[in-house]
């Protein structure tokens, strides 16, 4: 199943964000070569920083990545304020 995650930061997460960077960039290249990481992206405000992600992931269920969900570090971290889960289709020419 893949999974549309879009997230928002807190207003003042900028900091956060930098703080827990490397750890979820390294988790995210963990999930890559486990096939789980599809894309990513960072949403950019209007003064051209870091404000949010976009990801999309693939794993065999929603309760599978409601695991990776407890452990990511943005969330850990308190660097995203709210963010949404929906399921997605990915087309094959981007697999």
């Amino acid at each position: 199943m893949q999974f549309l995650i879009t997230a928002h930061d807190h207003k003042d997460g900028l900091q956060k964000r930098l703080a827990s960077r490397d750890k979820h960039v390294a988790m995210g290249d963990a999930m890559k070569a486990a096939g789980n990481y599809i894309m990513g992206v960072a949403l950019i405000d209007d003064e051209g920083q870091m404000c949010g992600s976009v990801m999309v992931l693939d794993y065999p269920s929603r309760k599978e990545l409601d695991e990776w969900l407890k452990v990511e570090p943005y969330i850990v971290d308190d660097v995203w304020e709210r963010w949404t889960v929906q399921e997605c289709k990915v087309g094959p020419s981007f697999l």
